[in-house]
């Protein structure tokens, strides 16, 4: 029997947790027509077998018609819902897993627009920011009717065989009847603290009347929203104690802020470049002063915090969920006494950040992570063993080296540069976001455990590979910063990288032009601007670093805001020139024929990149497909077998950036999904 804290049993009223590992709450957004079918079922189940003891799913599923996803998520007003559920949950049970469901009613956070266009609904008529949706005031008919639809979701949840409910109470609506901000509604459900909580009362005893007092009800919850006019930490502790002393919850989990802006999200789930493990010790505070089940997750995405948390008495189950998407295998690796194996989450935020821009999650890190139906978490052992030959150690050559090693083909990585890491090393040098470098410390750790030859300072020529005798070559060479976009003056501007590397110096008044309108441009801004120099960071599309999400560009703006960077939008650079020791960028517009000037000294160019793809086209003739790849046996995940010249020694391949200028995600992508039948 371990003695490890993370690996002993809880008992949460009649039901014991295997461990105090626990996935809380969210939609990864993988629902189909609001139901939990099979790529919801098979996310959850690969974390079930890998032994975490509680998986909770939806963040959250709506219980009520007037409450339309925005985020797909489950819908549970519907009697459908019970049979996908009883599926998820019966899998997961035989995994000895334990299964809940969050149920909520969205209020404010929704639009009206959505689904049966129907009006949302809050204690107030205040829009709620992040949906731009202006709210019917509730009327005490809504009232007797949410209520009644949590309780049949509840019915619902008990008849699919889950193991317990949980209530959200932060940002949706019951919350929006305890915060003085969000709550102008007269007695009986306004005013007192008492009757902002009537509403909360109501829908836990109509839960109690139909379930029983059996069945695990538990509730997460704001106790602090940190925001002038909002729920004190001394409201927060007495709501605790309401919540414990009415008997009708079994657990809290704990919450602290608000989230109705992009920001005020950001603070309560904390991305890349922001403190680890913010709330717990606020969340310990509630455990001590209600000795009462407690439950909490926010960045806490190493084992050593949530073993402290544990140890330290500040929780009894720790939630891991960001870091489970990363590495959906991590108690089985403690189990095995691999903690230093365990992918790590970097805070990337790819998945959230995906969600509220429409789409599923998915981790920077892990490509097969909701890709569980067609990804392998664990690439299988090959039948044939072969020499790969891979060029170029940034993320996509290092997960090529990675999966194919793990197939047990030999592998030979060439790099040109000292070190590993590619376009991710130049990222992780801006202090916010160096937290990217373990994306590569963690593939070259893989790597050398499997046996992987890494040749740096190698710069391959087709002579080098060649001489390798290889059986398959990936070109993974990325690709070069391309600033040779203007008309005129294309000699006049510096990219993004150099700024970034070091090869060209900040000036004092500098223009940078964002065509790409990721992360690079937001970079040499904060670089730049933190001498002093006065920045202005324009781009032609309405919005600031498209390509950089909601939540990741939170501590970037305020860190710019903060340097008093100057933003603008919707003006694009059509041309520069030189007049004396100065610079005129010439301005215009996609939207009409007007134009501006700037007069600066340094004008920054961030234009994405543009392939370094020499190599490969030099190893083509040498090559039995020439390159070409069968994109539907890469969808379907079978081996390439296309055969343009028989009189070849090797099958070729590019991916990353070498193909064209992506994300780092689909440059793992490419070689996770190539390379696991090769």
């Amino acid at each position: 029997m371990s003695n490890d804290p993370l690996l002993q049993p809880y008992k949460l009223k009649h039901l014991t947790l295997k461990n105090r590992f626990m996935i809380t709450s969210h939609e990864p957004a993988y629902p189909e027509d609001g139901m939990p079918k099979d790529r919801y079922r098979a996310y959850h189940v690969e974390r079930a077998r890998a032994g975490v003891a509680l998986t909770m799913t939806a963040g959250s599923a709506s219980v009520s018609r007037d409450s339309p996803p925005v985020f797909n998520n489950i819908i549970a007003w519907k009697d459908e819902v019970v049979g996908w559920m009883k599926k998820l949950t019966d899998e997961c049970h035989d995994h000895g897993a334990a299964v809940m469901i969050q149920l909520t009613h969205l209020g404010r956070r929704t639009r009206w627009d959505k689904a049966d266009w129907l009006p949302s609904v809050s204690p107030c008529h205040d829009r709620e920011p992040a949906h731009r949706a202006y709210p019917k005031k509730v009327e005490d008919w809504d009232i007797a009717r949410i209520v009644q639809d949590y309780a049949d979701a509840a019915e619902r949840m008990q008849a699919a065989g889950l193991d317990g409910i949980e209530l959200e109470s932060y940002g949706h609506l019951m919350d929006s009847f305890w915060s003085p901000r969000t709550n102008d509604l007269d007695a009986p459900y306004g005013g007192s603290l008492e009757n902002r909580m009537r509403f909360t009362m109501e829908v836990l005893q109509a839960i109690r009347d139909r379930v029983g007092p059996e069945f695990i009800v538990g509730i997460r919850y704001t106790a602090d929203e940190n925001v002038q006019g909002g729920l004190t930490k001394a409201d927060g502790m007495e709501i605790s104690r309401r919540l414990k002393t009415s008997g009708l919850v079994d657990f809290l989990n704990v919450i602290r802020g608000h989230l109705e802006t992009d920001a005020a999200l950001t603070d309560v789930i904390p991305v890349q470049g922001m403190a680890s493990a913010p709330h717990l010790d606020f969340a310990g505070e509630i455990r001590a002063e209600t000795q009462f089940p407690t439950f909490h997750a926010a960045k806490i995405q190493d084992v050593a915090t949530a073993r402290h948390a544990i140890a330290s008495g500040k929780l009894d189950m720790v939630g891991m969920t960001r870091a489970h998407m990363a590495d959906p295998h991590i108690v089985a690796k403690v189990l095995r006494g691999e903690e230093d194996r365990i992918r790590p989450c970097v805070g990337a935020n790819y998945c959230l950040d995906r969600i509220y821009q429409g789409g599923m999650a998915l981790c920077l890190h892990n490509p097969a992570t909701g890709r569980e139906l067609e990804q392998p978490q664990e690439v299988p052992v090959g039948e044939t063993r072969r020499r790969v030959v891979v060029i170029g150690a940034g993320p996509a050559g290092l997960e090529a080296a990675r999966v194919a090693a793990t197939r047990g083909h030999e592998v030979i990585l060439h790099e040109a540069a000292n070190d590993p890491g590619g376009q991710v090393r130049l990222t992780a040098q801006t202090p916010r976001r160096s937290e990217m470098i373990q994306l590569i410390q963690w593939r070259v750790q893989e790597c050398e455990r499997l046996g992987v030859t890494f040749r740096f300072n190698s710069f391959a020529d087709a002579e080098t590979v060649q001489a390798d005798k290889p059986d398959v070559v990936i070109v993974a060479t990325g690709g070069l910063p391309h600033t040779d976009m203007l008309p005129h003056g294309n000699d006049l501007v510096v990219s993004a990288w150099d700024i970034l590397s070091g090869d060209a110096a900040p000036g004092s008044n500098v223009l940078i032009y964002d065509e790409a309108g990721d992360y690079a441009a937001l970079q040499a801004a904060e670089k730049i601007s933190a001498t002093g120099a006065k920045v202005e960071l324009m781009t032609r599309d309405r919005n600031i670093s498209a390509e950089v999400m909601s939540m990741s560009l939170t501590p970037a703006l305020r860190k710019l805001q903060a340097q008093d960077v100057t933003f603008t939008v919707a003006w694009k650079l059509d041309g520069a020139r030189r007049e004396g020791n100065q610079l005129i960028a010439e301005i215009g517009s996609d939207f009409g024929t007007t134009t501006r000037e700037r007069q600066v000294d340094q004008i920054v160019v961030n234009n994405g990149t543009r392939p370094l793809d020499d190599l490969y086209f030099d190893l083509q003739d040498g090559s039995t497909n020439r390159g070409e790849v069968d994109y539907e046996a890469l969808v379907a995940g079978t081996e390439q077998t296309i055969v343009r010249n028989p009189e070849g020694s090797y099958q070729l391949f590019r991916i990353g950036d070498a193909v064209s200028s992506r994300n780092t995600h689909a440059a793992i992508y490419d070689a996770l999904r190539l390379l696991k039948a090769v």
